[in-house]
Order: structure tokens, then sequence, then C-alpha cells
């Protein structure tokens, strides 16, 4: 089984905050309850995992479905210039067709300027008349280019639309496969908390230990010859890591400014509560503060971290620096800030408020670093 590990002891002490009982619920019959611990903690890992994708897909669809919206919207207005442009120039052939009419007299209109009236096709007028003045057929060749434009317009925003409703019906099932993961989370946070009190210690200690483990291989991997720059070892982080931030005295030194910028204000968000697909001020999903923390150094970060990490330059994991995007799972559901030290800043699962924890807490996919101005 990997020993990496999701944010699985908080979600043993967070069970009501996603859905769980209450506190003086009724514990399941122990029949019911699995009672091996490492079989609750890989499907404990997997939902986390499935909430983070689900969320993430949903996003991600909702963002297409904002773009393809805006599509909309701009096409129904260019619809609405053409036909007002159109119209405009048909007013103008009335008019010159009713001073035709009076200068030749009376009678029945000749047939190009039936034509300048009622839009009928050019060639069925060109085939009944030979004679048109200049300034006529001037102005039915501009009713002609219009219409034509019209026509062109009004297809595209007809596509765009059904384009727009396809997206919409996907973004619709996102949410409903999101939705779908959180109840499970839920359901599984209630089978927690009816656990007996010897099952629960056993999924934590499992969970603290395989935390520990992958903590200390990522650091040794990342550690210098000499030993130093080892820190986090464990489950907990101090706060020592926003002062040697903020002071510049990670292990991360030489970081560059923005990132450090981008990290500073995402620490500053900690406590704040972990909400799928928000972006702030007052929730966050991973990508979400990804996102807006590097707004404030003045980066573009995508919405998504599958899309971060498709568009964005990646870093070596041993050249990480404060502010750098730590990318987890197979499938990039997860992104996080490196903050310095073996550790990042991120709102670690549903239930979770934004805190620091140890970088190896997931899979890690890898690194990629934003672009500044």
């Amino acid at each position: 089984m990997p020993r990496h590990t999701t944010a699985l002891v908080a979600l043993l002490l967070a069970a009501t905050v996603v859905g769980g009982p209450s506190a003086n619920a009724t514990p399941r019959e122990a029949a019911d309850q699995p009672a091996d611990p490492a079989a609750l903690l890989t499907e404990l890992r997997e939902l986390a995992r499935e909430s983070g994708a689900a969320t993430e897909a949903y996003n991600e669809s909702a963002e297409r479905l904002a773009a393809q919206r805006a599509e909309v919207a701009r096409l129904d207005a260019l619809l609405a210039d053409a036909r007002g442009t159109l119209s405009g120039a048909r007013r103008t052939a009335g008019r010159l067709a009713a001073a035709e009419y009076r200068n030749g007299g009376g009678g029945e209109l000749p047939p190009v300027l039936r034509l300048l009236l009622t839009g009928d096709e050019p060639a069925r007028a060109l085939h009944d008349t030979t004679v048109a003045r200049r300034a006529a057929a001037g102005q039915l060749a501009e009713i002609q280019r219009l219409a034509e434009a019209e026509r062109t317009t009004e297809t595209l925003a007809d596509e765009a639309q059904a384009a727009w409703d396809e997206e919409r019906l996907l973004a619709e099932r996102e949410r409903e496969r999101r939705d779908a993961a959180h109840h499970r989370m839920a359901e599984v946070a209630e089978l927690l908390a009816g656990l007996t009190e010897e099952q629960r210690s056993g999924v934590t200690e499992l969970a603290t230990r395989e935390t520990a483990d992958a903590q200390r291989e990522f650091l040794a991997a990342q550690r210098p010859a000499d030993g130093s720059g080892a820190a986090a070892e464990g489950g907990a982080v101090s706060d020592a890591v926003t002062d040697a931030v903020t002071d510049g005295r990670t292990g991360d030194a030489a970081g560059d400014a923005a990132g450090r910028q981008a990290l500073e204000w995402a620490l500053a968000q900690r406590g704040k509560p972990h909400r799928p697909g928000a972006a702030g001020p007052d929730a966050f999903d991973p990508a979400g503060l990804a996102l807006r923390a590097w707004e404030q150094a003045g980066a573009t970060v995508p919405r998504t971290s599958a899309r971060a990490w498709e568009l964005l330059p990646r870093v070596p994991l041993d050249e990480l620096r404060p502010g750098d995007l730590v990318v987890y799972h197979d499938d990039a559901s997860h992104i996080a800030l490196y903050a310095g030290d073996g550790t990042v800043v991120h709102p670690p699962a549903p239930g979770r408020e934004v805190a620091v924890t140890p970088v190896a807490g997931r899979p890690i996919l890898g690194a990629v670093r934003p672009r500044t101005p």
C-alpha cells in the first residue's frame, strides 16, 4: 500500500464538519464497521482524491461554460448590430426607391426598386430589368452584402448557443459528480464517528506514521550532503515557518521576491475554510488559493491544478522555492504553495481550513513555477 496519505487525521477529528453525526450519535454495530485501519485509510485516501478531482473537473467545466456564455453574448451583440445596419440600409434604399418612383411619374415599380424595398433575391431583379440607376445598384450591392453578413452571424450565434447548451449539461454532470463525492465523504465520516476508540486510534496512528515516513523520504531526497535544511518531518508544522519566510530565512532563501509575496499572502489566509469552487475571499479550494496568492504577485495561474500542471513551467523538486506550486496525484487534482522547509500551505481537504502541512502528505506529481511579468 502506498505510504502517502491525505489529511486523514483531521478528517477523523472533523467528521461532523463534513456532514457526519453529532457527538452524541449512536455508534454503528461493530459488524458494520471495517476493523482494518489500513482498509479505512485506503478508502479515505481515495475518497479525498476523488473529491478533489471532481471539484477540479467541475471548476474546469464552469470555466468553459463562462467562456462560452461570453461568446454567445458577443455574437448576439454582433447579430443585433448586423440586423440594425441592414435595416438602416433598407430604409435608405426605400427613400431612394420612393424618389425614383416620383421622378418616373408613377406606375408599377421597376423590379430593382421592388428589391430594394422587399429584400428579394438579387438574381430575380437582375433578370427582370436592364435599367438601374448607379445609386440604386450600389445600394442593392450593399444590402446584399449586409444580408449575407447577417445570415453568417446568425449561423454563428446559433452554433454558439448550441455549444453553450452542451457545456451547461456537462457542467451539471460534473457538479453532480462533485456533490456525490462529497456525499460519500460525509458517509465515511459518519462511519468513522461510529468507530470504537481502539479502531479510531488505529487509523490515526497509521495515518501519522505514513505521513512521517513519506516526509522523511522527501526531505532526504532534497537535503544537502551536510544534512542541513531538514524540517517538518512529522505531522505538525511550527509557526516559525511563517517568520522564516517573511525574513527570507527558509532553506530556500534565494527564492524570488514574487514567490515569497505569493506565499506570504497565502499564509495570511490560514484558518479560512475549504469550500469547493471557492477562490476567496472568505473560503478557498486548493486551486483557488493558488490563483489568488499569485495574483497578488502579478502572475496569472490557471483556475485548476490540472491546467497549472499543463501550462506552467516545471520545477525540479530539489529546486523548490517559496511560492512554487506543488501538484499532487497522477491526475493533478490537488495543488499547494511550497512554504519552505518541507512544508506547503493549502486547504487540505473538505472539512479542513487553510493550513501549513508537510509537503509529502499526498503523492507528489511534481512542481511548477508561475511566470512573473
